[in-house]
């Protein structure tokens, strides 16, 4: 059995996953950007910094199983907004009527397809796992340290210590996507 997953299997795997989701339900095409060092925890990570003062939706999804994880896609408050239009037919009049929670809603959705075509690609690989509910985290100027154990976000997985973090970038319709990856194979 293999007892690890190579960068470039996780990088294709969420770039088929984003690129999937945002053509299929947005028929918006991405681009990959590149990727950040892969960065382990345990050796002093910095935490992924979001400097810009451009207001971010960041959705949360986890992973548990023979793979343990969590995948946070960062896209700009601005193109949430776009987007949410763009999958459920609204104007940018009627989004805004519709405030935070449906922008929370479509984003949460647009992370929950995106982990949900990861995970199947580690499941094919000979990791079965099982995603976790979606959070939504909302600001500017903050950062998301490496965390470990997974038991902070409030559901039920064992601690992922010793996980590897991967943050890749992607570039669609003019603006930027972050996906960062945190994940441990095996106990």
């Amino acid at each position: 059995m293999i007892t690890q997953i190579s960068e470039d299997m996780i990088r294709g795997s969420i770039t088929r996953a984003v690129q999937d989701v945002f053509k299929t339900m947005l028929h918006h095409d991405v681009v990959f950007a590149g990727a950040s060092s892969s960065l382990n925890p345990d050796e002093g990570a910095p935490p992924l910094v979001v400097t810009e003062s451009v207001p971010q939706v960041v959705g949360t999804v986890g992973f548990i199983g023979e793979a343990n994880g969590l995948i946070y896609l960062y896209i700009s408050d601005e193109f949430a907004r776009r987007l949410t239009g763009e999958m459920l037919g609204m104007t940018p009049e009627e989004v805004a009527a519709g405030g935070d929670e449906v922008v929370n809603d479509a984003i949460g959705e647009i992370t929950n397809m995106t982990v949900g075509g990861f995970k199947n690609a580690l499941c094919d690989t000979g990791f079965p796992c099982k995603l976790t509910i979606t959070s939504i985290l909302r600001g500017s100027n903050f950062s998301v340290e490496p965390i470990s154990s997974a038991t902070r976000y409030n559901f039920s997985v064992e601690p992922i210590s010793s996980a590897t973090r991967y943050i890749f970038h992607f570039n669609c319709a003019g603006y930027r996507l972050v996906s960062d990856i945190l994940m441990k194979i095996g106990d």
